[in-house]
């Protein structure tokens, strides 16, 4: 009999033994692998949580008590056990079963989550909100020894530290973020995951120190420095102590019992408590257990193998790595930095060959572009390399740290566009809108990958400031057109025609073509101009077309609002063109989950869409000023 099918809330798994919870794990892990197999996602930070999952569904009652997932791409077993395992063929597709929490999916979700180092902050918030209300539940928040890294989780950890309210946040400890972690704490976690004291030892030495006589004030002094010593040589976790958290750990993350019995003392705690659990990335399934990293985020893949079954040809990422070692090994000053995803960025071969000039600062963006910031006051080349919905989290220190002193760092801003089935928090659409409006900034998007090797040797080797190269995810085209050496601020024309500008930047360039095509087959012509800068905008080209044209499309794969499309209206608007203006781009709400040919579909980037609204703009030519 399986126990899964039987299984649709969570009281239902309080009902089992637990011989009949070992054998749910069981069932759990390998339907993850069944359905993960072929819809892709994330696949080993779930197959890690089972038993921790299993063990807060039981322990606590939800949705009264709120469980807060850091991140949420380990969210999988959860939601199965909400209610939602009938719709897992659906997860991360167009209209289904989003891959991360989600309020608005379900009443077991208390916060959307996508993002890293958030969960503490979060469930702090809610915590206090529940104590001003005169609430009784408790707050769990989930956070790994990854999302630990960020400066954010610090914060919320010195606030909730100090604070009286009743607090639960567990540390699933798994070595693992997206990458290997790095840095002082992971260093610290492993010492207290590979020494032999766990809670148990840290109450022993309590209840020792708290017997040793003090006699005077000299000797209780004397005997209160002496506890300390012995409390901080030998005591795991003194560092969430001396926060003001009472720690208990570390446990073993698959051992469903000892996790019930601590989460049964968390839960009983007054104050702030941190629970440390170890578990193993990938548990249960050999091929993700040996590469965790690459089963993190997994297209469809067979079961047997582990070998994936959509085989990526090298994308922008692995063009942007192998051409950033060609100018490193040219020019000695240049390094790379990354904050947690040297592979994802495509800087895996980068941080083997030049060991001493690549620096991954674990999930730490803000910290990444003011260290950028700090090399590039010497001289060194510093190339920052971070996807487009990272970097959001860096506002101001590209603005306050870099920009405002001019220096000479290079972002390198992987994933811009939409990225697909990963969904609203990880669409890529903003970074136009957030940069261009800084002074001293300058954005450029390649067409294609000769492009992006272009550019990157433009901004590493000839620019001198702030400078970004936004590029998308997946593959590309390795030349669309032959282009010429790049100058400052200018664009390309690269058709002529009389009866509409058509302006593109980055790879929308490539159905800017197609669409132009189309016209001639129709017995129009185009324009079409390929914004090699998007800022600054190369005002006289397109002017210039504008005027012959008397009408400009412009399309982008950026947020209609404030992006390249928004820039050149203000531009023909100052320049008094009354030209007819089309923006397209995508629009004024968060984007959600499904394939990247889907949503262009779906919000009218795609060819035949653009086709339409050529013409149409065509036909209203003459009629007054146009906008939006």
């Amino acid at each position: 009999m399986c126990i899964l099918n039987s299984i649709n809330l969570p009281g239902d798994i309080k009902k089992l033994d637990t011989e009949q919870i070992k054998k749910l794990c069981v069932e759990i892990r390998n339907f993850l692998i069944e359905k993960v197999s072929k819809t892709g996602g994330h696949l080993a930070s779930n197959l890690g949580v089972v038993e921790l999952t299993l063990a807060l569904h039981r322990v606590f009652n939800t949705p009264e008590d709120k469980i807060v997932w850091d991140v949420g791409h380990q969210s999988y077993v959860h939601k199965m056990l909400t209610g939602r395992r009938d719709k897992f063929d659906t997860i991360r597709k167009l209209g289904g079963l989003s891959g991360f929490p989600k309020i608005s999916e379900s009443e077991y979700d208390a916060f959307n989550t996508g993002h890293s180092s958030t969960s503490i902050s979060a469930a702090l918030g809610i915590a206090k909100a529940r104590d001003i209300l005169k609430e009784k539940y408790s707050v769990i928040s989930v956070i790994g020894d990854g999302a630990l890294t960020g400066g954010m989780a610090f914060e919320a950890l010195n606030d909730a530290g100090r604070s009286p309210n009743n607090l639960i946040v567990i540390l699933n400890d798994n070595e693992m973020s997206i990458s290997r972690n790095v840095g002082g704490l992971s260093s610290y976690l492993s010492k207290i995951r590979t020494g032999p004291f766990y809670f148990k030892v840290k109450e022993d030495i309590d209840i020792l120190l708290n017997k040793l006589p003090a006699i005077g004030k000299s000797a209780a002094k004397a005997l209160g420095r002496v506890k300390g010593t012995i409390k901080y040589m030998i005591m795991p976790g003194i560092i969430f102590e001396e926060l003001g958290f009472k720690y208990l750990g570390p446990i073993d993350g698959h051992n469903i019992t000892e996790l019930e019995d601590v989460l049964k003392r968390a839960r009983t705690a007054k104050g702030p408590v941190l629970v440390h659990v170890c578990t193993q990335k990938g548990k249960g399934y050999t091929h993700a257990e040996e590469n965790p990293a690459v089963f993190h985020g997994v297209s469809p893949f067979e079961i047997e193998t582990g070998e994936v079954i959509t085989h990526s040809k090298p994308g922008y990422s692995d063009v942007f790595g192998n051409e950033l070692i060609n100018l490193a090994e040219e020019n000695k000053k240049i390094v790379a930095i990354t904050a947690a995803m040297p592979h994802g960025t495509g800087l895996g071969k980068f941080s083997k060959k030049f060991t001493d000039r690549f620096f991954d600062v674990g999930i730490a963006e803000q910290h990444a572009v003011t260290f950028a910031a700090g090399l590039a006051t010497r001289g060194i080349v510093p190339v920052v390399a971070l996807y487009s919905t990272f970097l959001q989290r860096a506002y101001d220190q590209v603005l306050h740290d870099v920009a405002l002193q001019n220096l000479h760092v290079v972002f390198a801003i992987d994933r811009a566009g939409v990225v697909g089935e990963d969904g609203e928090t990880h669409q890529g659409i903003y970074d136009i809108s957030f940069l261009s409006h800084i002074p001293n900034m300058t954005l450029l998007a390649p067409c294609d990958y000769g492009e992006l090797r272009k550019m990157l040797r433009y901004a590493a080797t000839e620019f001198n400031g702030p400078i970004a190269i936004r590029y998308p995810r997946g593959r590309g085209r390795e030349k669309l057109f032959d282009t010429p050496p790049i100058k400052m601020g200018q664009s390309l024309l690269i058709e002529k025609g009389r009866d509409i500008t058509i302006a593109a930047i980055g790879n929308k360039l490539e159905i800017a073509l197609e669409v132009s095509k189309k016209l001639k087959k129709l017995n129009y012509s185009a324009d079409v101009i390929y914004s090699r800068f998007i800022k600054p905008l190369d005002s006289n080209t397109i002017i210039t077309s504008v005027q012959k044209t008397g009408a400009i499309i412009t399309i982008e794969d950026n947020a209609a609002e404030g992006g390249y499309g928004s820039r050149v209206l203000d531009m023909l608007n100052a320049a008094e063109t009354n030209a007819k203006v089309n923006i397209m781009g995508f629009p004024d709400n968060f984007i959600p989950h499904g394939t990247q040919n889907e949503l262009h579909h779906f919000y009218r980037l795609d060819e035949s869409s653009i086709l339409n609204n050529v013409l149409k703009l065509i036909s209203k030519k003459g009629t007054g000023v146009g906008g939006i």
